[in-house]
């Protein structure tokens, strides 16, 4: 299956297993790699025959501004979720990084990679 992918998308964001991340924020940086068929697109040149990225980064911009999740185990599945619930994209694997982790002496990166299939999203919304 070929795939697209999208990086360094930045959005600010609420998830935090602390209060004041919940309530002050703190920036996210999601890259989103998604399976998808671009066969079509490969003969045709047509944007019609490829996946439009715009909607994929808006619901990922979304989740990642509106959510206060805990975990951002939690943010990346419901980022994929949104995307997977788009209907075009077979796989996504979601790679979330907040980039200031409320860790003393720690100036490094929190990062979570998450793959997920249309399949899994159906079977689990099928229980």
């Amino acid at each position: 299956m070929d795939s697209i992918q999208l990086t360094g998308l930045r959005c600010y964001g609420y998830t935090g297993y602390l209060p004041e991340e919940r309530i002050l924020g703190q920036w996210f940086e999601v890259d989103l790699k998604l399976w998808f068929d671009l066969k079509a697109a490969g003969q045709s040149d047509r944007l019609e025959d490829t996946l439009d990225y715009r909607p994929i980064v808006s619901a990922a911009r979304q989740v990642i501004e509106t959510s206060k999740y805990s975990t951002i185990e939690r943010l990346a599945q419901a980022i994929a979720d949104a995307i997977l619930d788009g209907g075009r994209v077979g796989r996504v694997q979601v790679r979330l990084s907040k980039t200031a982790a409320p860790i003393p002496n720690f100036g490094g990166c929190i990062t979570v990679e998450i793959l997920r299939s249309r399949e899994e999203a159906l079977e689990t919304a099928a229980r």
